[in-house]
């Protein structure tokens, strides 16, 4: 319900498979490489030219071209590459709408306005004292092109009073470590709805690291199995917000810990 009212007393463990996605990707690398040696290269190259001089001359069947590319091997991501010579690549809508957080809470009564109120208060007092307020970059990483929830949090974060920058879709680690350290923020946020946040949150926690920025904290949020929050903790993430989670307590558990790393 909206806001979390109902709750239940006990959640039960829910087992949920476990695989090696690291396995799978070099599985399917190889695979592609083996598929690559043994096809005739020159009637490959000459299949993805003729997609491409039809999507440019906007003449000829684009799918009947694909699918003869594709019977002789060629791979869905060259098809992909062959289309995108003419079209370009389209690039998802990432900004954030203001205001329709604050709206909810600011209608609400009791115990959840004092929390959202009190939050607030606490954030405006950090940005007095730091001279700045908390900044966080709200994050989509790999092959998850889900972005409604990373939307709703970068918009609550925003009407609380964090500064927020959006990531756009498909990120990988070391982009998203270099947008963040340019845009100098205190956390980066990864939203994770497609089972990668063992591969891709050790990276990008690895990643900021590498780029000199170890001091940037990194908190998770999405679905996330219980049972690999452990593993997460250890590779450093600072806090895990699951399904169920009230984003003002994700929220102030997030100026929590940007307070503990600059020692406030």
């Amino acid at each position: 319900m909206g806001v979390n009212k109902y709750k239940l007393k006990h959640e039960d463990v829910i087992e949920a498979r476990d695989i090696d996605n690291m396995a799978v990707r070099e599985g399917q690398i190889a695979r592609l490489k083996d598929i690559k040696a043994q096809r005739e290269a020159s009637s490959v190259a000459a299949a993805l030219a003729a997609i491409t001089q039809a999507a440019e001359s906007q003449r000829g069947n684009l799918l009947d071209l694909s699918i003869k590319a594709i019977r002789l091997r060629a791979t869905v991501g060259e098809v992909s590459d062959a289309l995108e010579k003419a079209f370009g690549r389209h690039r998802a809508d990432t900004h954030k709408v203001s205001g329709v957080y604050a709206a909810a809470y600011d209608a609400a009564q009791g115990d959840t306005m004092e929390y959202w109120n009190a939050l607030k208060v606490d954030i405006a007092a950090f940005a007095e004292k730091q001279g700045r307020r908390p900044r966080v970059m709200i994050s989509k990483l790999g092959q998850d092109g889900h972005d409604r929830g990373a939307k709703v949090v970068a918009t609550a974060f925003a009407d609380l009073g964090f500064d927020v920058d959006m990531g756009p879709l498909f990120q990988t680690p070391e982009e998203c470590a270099r947008q963040a350290i340019e845009n100098d923020v205190h956390a980066v946020g990864v939203s994770t709805l497609a089972a990668g946040h063992k591969t891709l949150v050790p990276a990008i926690i690895a990643e900021l690291k590498k780029q000199g920025a170890d001091d940037i904290i990194v908190f998770v949020g999405g679905v996330i199995p219980r049972q690999d929050y452990d593993f997460l903790y250890a590779a450093g993430v600072k806090g895990i917000y699951g399904p169920g989670t009230p984003i003002p307590v994700s929220a102030r558990d997030v100026l929590s810990q940007i307070e503990k790393a600059l020692g406030l």
